[in-house]
């Protein structure tokens, strides 16, 4: 998939992934294994594969999706893609396209943070595709899940508001409270992104509930990262797109100091929003405040989401209301030797 020249992401290209046919590939490569014949793949291989895609997934979160994705796709098309065309038994073969799928999930992540959205759209529907064959539902949901979002990004409306459905569907019998709340709160956004405020606020309430009840230590789910702080932040700008700044500040609130999100790249994309936030409710000192910390977290991600949020401040203190503020000017300079 690296060395592929992919298209621009589109939406008819990610409502395609809901129309996958379940296909048999698990049973028809092991049958011969489960038969009798040599086994060479075991769930060593899947402890690897798992193993790895949590460190690479710590630095991507860490540091973006720009640092690391070249070693990601190289330990899927080097190491991996061998494993996948080797021989194991059907038990086996299930928890290796589960670990697989979160591989290619995570390559999507880094593909899309770093700013390619065709490349991440292939990703994720591979992952989809991967998860639906090794029959995980909370894992095909997730990756529902990176195109929901991916439309939401590029204003595709209709079809972020149908995938994200689609995800609440899939995960409605799964027992673990982030799932719920993870899906849900995606499609608040979605909703709220197309102006239907009703459904929002029914999505944002059942995540609501949901976050609240899961435990306090999160277990091996793919969705474990799904913490109370990242929920405070999507909960957030949900509620700034439905016109309640209030309650989305202090949502923004709980995500930092409450809740103390410390992963380098997230805070820089709490401190922006928080930004915003407070220069619609006119509080410019507290977005310049806010802003400073914001460009503190900045050095050294490598990120288009990160990237495009400083471009979007810096085209906002140009705002004539805020010339000769107090702070202003510094901070532009600042923002622009970055």
């Amino acid at each position: 998939m690296h060395r592929r020249q992919f298209l621009a992401a589109s939406s008819a290209a990610a409502l395609s992934a809901l129309s996958l046919p379940d296909p048999d590939s698990i049973t028809r490569r092991t049958a011969a294994a489960d038969a009798g014949a040599t086994v060479t793949v075991g769930l060593g291989e899947v402890t690897a594969v798992r193993h790895m895609t949590t460190t690479l997934g710590d630095a991507a979160s860490e540091l973006g999706g720009g640092h690391a994705r070249h070693l990601a796709v190289r330990y899927l098309t080097q190491d991996v893609r061998p494993w996948l065309e080797d021989s194991y038994t059907q038990a086996t073969g299930r928890e290796l396209f589960a670990s697989v799928a979160q591989l290619i999930h995570l390559a999507g992540w880094m593909a899309q943070d770093e700013g390619n959205q065709g490349m991440a759209q292939e990703y994720f529907k591979e992952s989809y595709q991967m998860a639906r064959e090794a029959g995980h539902a909370e894992l095909a949901a997730t990756a529902l899940r990176g195109l929901a979002v991916q439309c939401i990004d590029l204003n595709y409306r209709a079809a972020g508001v149908r995938i994200s459905e689609e995800c609440v569907r899939l995960a409605r019998h799964l027992d673990e409270p982030r799932t719920i709340a993870y899906y849900n709160a995606t499609l608040a956004n979605a909703a709220a992104t197309d102006g239907d405020p009703r459904t929002a606020a029914k999505a944002l309430a059942a995540s609501q509930t949901a976050i609240e009840s899961a435990p306090a230590v999160p277990g091996e789910s793919w969705v474990a990262h799904y913490s109370p702080g990242r929920w405070a932040h999507e909960s957030g700008m949900v509620l700034a797109r439905l016109g309640d700044l209030d309650a989305a500040e202090e949502h923004l609130h709980l995500a930092l100091d409450i809740h103390g999100i410390d992963r380098k790249r997230t805070r820089a994309m709490v401190l922006a929003d928080l930004g915003q936030v407070r220069l619609r409710r006119d509080d410019v000192d507290g977005a310049v405040a806010v802003w400073n910390e914001f460009l503190d977290c900045t050095v050294g991600i490598r990120s288009m989401k990160v990237h495009d949020a400083l471009h979007d401040m810096r085209a906002r203190l140009d705002l004539d209301r805020l010339h000769g503020v107090f702070g202003v000017a510094e901070l532009k300079e600042r923002a622009d030797t970055l």
